[in-house]
């Protein structure tokens, strides 16, 4: 077996304020924009997507089909302080102020229309205990 692809598909109650969420913040672009599913991708990696679907839709078993919770979507990006200015400049929520950690993010969390966690990432040098951890330490 080969698996070629693993992303989110977030139900969302208003498709249209998510999208905008998601491409404002992120610069994705729209692939699929349908009237019940939207399709987020990358402009420089295809692989990178994010699928959004009303969360009524008869796709999502009987039981499932509200907001997402407990949740939390990574988005790794070059310039976590840009995506952060942005944020904020929109005025969207700021549940993790903007900082640097020592196992090697820098990073921000901001909640998407439906409540989703979003934790925006740069990738940066270890430090403290990780920075000399060598091999062992993995950034997420």
């Amino acid at each position: 077996m080969t698996t070629h692809s693993i992303f989110p598909v977030v139900p969302v109650a208003d498709l249209r304020r998510s999208r905008e969420f998601y491409v404002d913040l992120l610069g994705l672009a729209v692939v699929f924009d349908g009237d019940w599913y939207v399709q987020l991708q990358s402009t420089d990696d295809e692989s990178v997507q994010l699928g959004l679907v009303v969360h009524g839709h008869a796709t999502i078993p009987d039981g499932y089909r509200g907001s997402p919770a407990g949740v939390l979507v990574s988005v790794e990006v070059d310039d976590v302080d840009a995506v952060h200015e942005r944020a904020r400049a929109a005025g969207l929520p700021v549940a993790l102020d903007l900082r640097s950690e020592d196992f090697g993010q820098r990073h921000f969390m901001t909640v998407d229309p439906d409540g989703l966690l979003v934790d925006v990432i740069t990738v940066i040098p270890y430090a403290g205990e990780f920075g000399t951890a060598g091999s062992e330490a993995v950034a997420t």
